[in-house]
This record gives structure tokens, C-alpha cells and sequence, in this order.
């Protein structure tokens, strides 16, 4: 009898097309799931029945009493080599070993700047008042060439950020706890001797931060009520770096130009949330690692963590 293989969150339906599955489908029958598992009682009635299970990203919560309502589970594939949702003490004590695959920076970087540029030259609004009879030419663009661009964080995925910034002409500022002065030397940034610092004399804050303790809502009012009434600020990183209910209102009250946000606390974002009908807000439903070639890899690599665990040797084990 095949081992059961359930896919979850295969959102657009593509997890089965993207990768060949063949040199696992002889010993194990894969099934996808396009819905979001929105609790832990349905992601229990949906997985009893799964010896192997392949998670995307963080949107499904593995605790311990998830593990102890799936006896029959013996695997788990995340994307990525890094899962905070995934209780890995717990799973071992349940038998069940966990891998990662890789994940590229490049689709975040990309996002990052697709949203920071549909900010400034208000692509969207312009684009809808376009195919719906609206006026020709409503906003007025804001340039980069020669404006600053304030990174929180210059990590793997903040420094390419910063690369692309300095190719536009702009001035790149920088700031991290533990960001020395030859790192953002190295990265062609100044660094800001404050958070409070850069995000005064940015025209452009992007935020690219691991969550942690200390930088969960690392912006809030306060730090909002800095910035300059014509700067934007773009989220691709974590929602919770970023306190959701100040941003709606400094967006209602005009504290600033605009905002993107690629993360929410909640996902998939409901139906009615605020964020759906934010003014100034451009939202994109969590497409900063959605590409192409991030799938081919998560995928890829899931096939290969499935094939190495039924050899009996798994490998890029989490925990």
C-alpha cells in the first residue's frame, strides 16, 4: 500500500506541475490541498489520514497538539531551511522528522522593489482610472533619483535591496541593532545612528528584519509620526515588525504618503479586514517568494527530502 502525501496550501494549484513528482508517485500518492487549513481542527481532520506532509512557508502552525492528533504522520517538508511555526521538540518526540529545502532572495528583493515603485509613480490608481474611464493623469509621481531610501536591516535580502536603490541614483541609509559601520560600507549605505534617525530623513523606508523579540513592532505610532508627511513605507519582511492598527491610522490621517504591505497578521487576509480598504495602502496577497523558480526549488527539493526519507536518509533535517 502507497503512502499518503498530502500538499497544503497549493494555492494556485501547481505544486504537482512545477517539479516531476515520478521518482516518488510508485511508493507514495500525493494530494493537494488549494484551501487554507485556518485551524488547527481542520488541518487535524484534513491531515489524519497523511503519513508525509509538505507545508508552505509559515501559514500552518505545527505545534504539539497538532503532532499528537497525527499518529499516522512521519514526515514533514517546510519550504525553507528556517520554520518558527513548527514545533520541532515536539515533533521529535511524536517521530517525526522535519526537513527544509532552500529559498532565494531574489523574489523578495523583485517584490520589494515592485511595490516600492507602484508606490511612487501610483501605478495602480492610475492603471484602474485607465481601464475604467477614470481622468487621464490623477497623481503626481515621486522620484528616487537623488532621494534617500532607509533600510531597516541590511541582511542577504536588505543589501541587495540597497543595490538596486544606489542603481536608481538614490542615497541609501541604513540601520540595524547590530549593523557596524563596515557592513554598511560594504553595502554602499550610511549608517544611521538610530532607528529614529533614519526614519526622519528617509523619503522611502523598507523594512527587511527577522522577527524576533526585539523587533517586534519595531514600528508603531510613535515611529510613524517621524516620518516625513511625503515618505512611504514597504513591508515584505513580517507583519508583526510593523503594528498593523497605527498604520491604518497614520494612512487615515495622512502621517504619510503611502505603504505597502506584502504580510499580515492574519493569512489569508479576511474578507472585510480593514487592510483590504486602507487609503494609501498597496497590498499584495504574500507573493514576496511566489515565483517561478522559488517553486521549482521547494518543490523540487520537497521530492527529494520525500525520496532521501523513504531511502531512509533524510536530509536538510530542521531542529
Amino acid at each position: 500500500m502507497k503512502l499518503r502525501c498530502a500538499v497544503i496550501e497549493d494555492f494556485q494549484s501547481v505544486a504537482t506541475t512545477v517539479v516531476d513528482w515520478s521518482p516518488v508517485t510508485d511508493e507514495v500518492e500525493v494530494v493537494t490541498f488549494t484551501e487554507h487549513l485556518a485551524t488547527e481542527d481542520e488541518a487535524a481532520a484534513a491531515l489524519a489520514d497523511f503519513d508525509l506532509v509538505v507545508t508552505l512557508r509559515e501559514r500552518v502552525p505545527f505545534p504539539a497538539e497538532l503532532f499528537a492528533r497525527l499518529p499516522r504522520l512521519r514526515l514533514l517538508v517546510a519550504s525553507g531551511m528556517r520554520n518558527s511555526v513548527i514545533d520541532l521538540d515536539a515533533a521529535r518526540r511524536h517521530g517525526v522528522v522535519v526537513c527544509g529545502t532552500a529559498s532565494s532572495s531574489t523574489p523578495p528583493v523583485e517584490l520589494t522593489w515592485a511595490l516600492l515603485l507602484g508606490l511612487a509613480r501610483g501605478i495602480v490608481p492610475e492603471a484602474q482610472a485607465l481601464r475604467t474611464g477614470g481622468p487621464w493623469q490623477s497623481t503626481l509621481g515621486a522620484d528616487l533619483h537623488g532621494r534617500t531610501l532607509g533600510l531597516l536591516g541590511l541582511g542577504k535580502i536588505g543589501g541587495r535591496v540597497a543595490r538596486v536603490g544606489l542603481a536608481f541614483g538614490m542615497d541609501v541609509l541604513a540601520w540595524s541593532q547590530n549593523l557596524t559601520e563596515e557592513r554598511a560600507h560594504e553595502a554602499g549605505a550610511a549608517r544611521a545612528a538610530s532607528k529614529e534617525e533614519l526614519l526622519a530623513s528617509s523619503d522611502f523606508v523598507s523594512v527587511h528584519l527577522a522577527l524576533g523579540e526585539r523587533s517586534r513592532g519595531l514600528i508603531g505610532a510613535a515611529e510613524l509620526a517621524l516620518m516625513r508627511p511625503t515618505a512611504y513605507l514597504v513591508n515584505t519582511s513580517r507583519a508583526a515588525l510593523v503594528d498593523t492598527d497605527a498604520l491604518l491610522a497614520a494612512l487615515d490621517a495622512g502621517v504619510i504618503a503611502g505603504a505597502a504591505t506584502d504580510v499580515f497578521d492574519i493569512e489569508p487576509l479576511p474578507a472585510g479586514h480593514p487592510v483590504r480598504t486602507a487609503p494609501g495602502l498597496l497590498a499584495t496577497p504574500h507573493l514576496g517568494y511566489v515565483s517561478r523558480a522559488n517553486y521549482a526549488t521547494y518543490y523540487g527539493q520537497a521530492v527529494e527530502d520525500i525520496r532521501a526519507f523513504l531511502d531512509g536518509q533524510p536530509v536538510r533535517r530542521l531542529g
